[in-house]
Parts: C-alpha cells; structure tokens; sequence
C-alpha cells in the first residue's frame, strides 16, 4: 500500500486498505457500509492514513428529515425533471456527461482531470453491482443530465457517486438527487442515507451538514464489533 496526496486536505497524505470481493452479498455489503466502507465496483475501501484521522463517516436520519425552505425551492425547480432507476449501465452518453462534469470541476475547483475510459468507467460504477447496486437517471427535456450511483443495503442507501451536467446548474442537481434519495428510503422503509466521508474544513463536504438529524461513526470497527453511531450536533 501507497501513500499518495490526500484529495480533501493540503500537505496531508492519505492511505486506503482496499478488499477485492467479486460475489459481496447485500448483507454482507450493508454491513461493511455500516463500519464506514465504501464501495467501487468489486472494491471495498477505508481510509488508513498513518498521521491523521480526519474522514468521518456520516448519515441521515432518512425517516426524521424534513425540508428545510431552500431545498422545497430545488424541488420546486425540478417538477419536470424525469427520473428512471435501473441496474447501472453505460452508454455514450454516460462517458461524455462523467468527462465533462469532471473537465468542469478541475476548472472551477482544481481536481485532477484524465479522461475517462469505458473500462475504467465500467470497473467503478456497473461491476460488482449485483442485486443492490442501482443507478438513478436524470433527464430535462429528454436529456440525461445527471447519473445517481446508489447501493440499497438492508437499513438505507449508500451514496456511492453522482455526477451531473454542469449546463444545468440552475437546478442544483445534486441537491436534487439526495433528498431524492431521501425520498426512496421512506418509500422503501428504510432509515438511513449513508452518505460517505465528511471532513471538516473540506469545501467539498459542506454540503452534507445542510441533511439533518445527523449521525456521525466512530472510526472504522471490525466486522466483530458493533458500530457506533453518535448524533452529529
């Protein structure tokens, strides 16, 4: 395993312990999502960083949320979009909206820019999905402006990657796409939106304390202990 440049906060290098799992069940999965993993494709990750333990796992209280002004006015806003969820696929279109939401924010925010290929698009968001892995689509006017990457474990959804087209702004999409989350949780019953990683004094993170009731993790727990959840206040 290699150290490399943290993407969230400067002069800080970070580490990932990785597990390659070809055939990870939805059990088996939500529990891991439980314990702070993450997943891409077939591969489940958490950070391991030596000098520095500023990722926290978050999720929301799906079943306690209520909207707060702003995000009625986003819902507001998107009264015409169209929705479709499926199994994650890959087409053109996929490839050219991921390119140029990414080519957007390496201009607006400095990430890191590489085009991206059908291989490796196919390898992080439609292998290793199985029966769990979803992918929320987004239309206005027939076309696709955002692709939602979810996974429904047996207590919420896991929030795995969302990426839209940076032409429609107005509709702060991804907004948008979370308390749409949200809404497919009451639906389905479940209680929980796992939303990933959040570190305080990231820009990119800030958004995710605008969801509340909150709950933060406590580290990384092995399969073997009971994860602690606390109230984020």
């Amino acid at each position: 395993m290699l150290d490399y440049d943290c993407s969230y906060l400067p002069d800080k290098k970070t580490r990932m312990h990785y597990r390659y799992m070809r055939n990870a069940t939805k059990a088996y999965a939500g529990e891991l999502v439980r314990r702070g993993w993450r997943r891409f494709g077939c591969y489940f990750f958490h950070p391991i960083c030596a000098a520095c333990s500023g990722c926290k796992n978050l999720r929301i209280d799906a079943q306690r949320f209520t909207l707060s002004r702003s995000q009625k006015r986003v819902l507001k806003k998107n009264r015409e979009t169209m929705l479709y969820i499926r199994k994650p696929g890959m087409t053109r279109e996929h490839l050219e909206l991921y390119d140029k939401y990414h080519k957007h924010k390496s201009e607006i925010s400095g990430w890191k820019y590489t085009p991206v290929t059908p291989h490796l698009y196919y390898e992080n968001f439609v292998d290793g999905a199985h029966d769990y892995g979803k992918e929320v689509l987004y239309f206005i006017d027939d076309k696709l402006v955002g692709v939602d990457l979810i996974d429904l474990t047996f207590d919420g959804i896991s929030s795995v990657y969302f990426f839209y087209d940076p032409d429609y702004a107005k509709y702060s999409l991804g907004v948008y796409s979370l308390l749409m989350q949200i809404h497919f949780a009451k639906q389905m019953g479940l209680r929980w939106i796992y939303l990933g990683y959040w570190v305080d004094g990231c820009r990119s993170f800030a958004y995710k304390r605008d969801y509340k009731p909150l709950e933060i993790l406590e580290g990384f727990p092995p399969l073997e202990e009971e994860p602690k959840w606390v109230p984020l206040v």
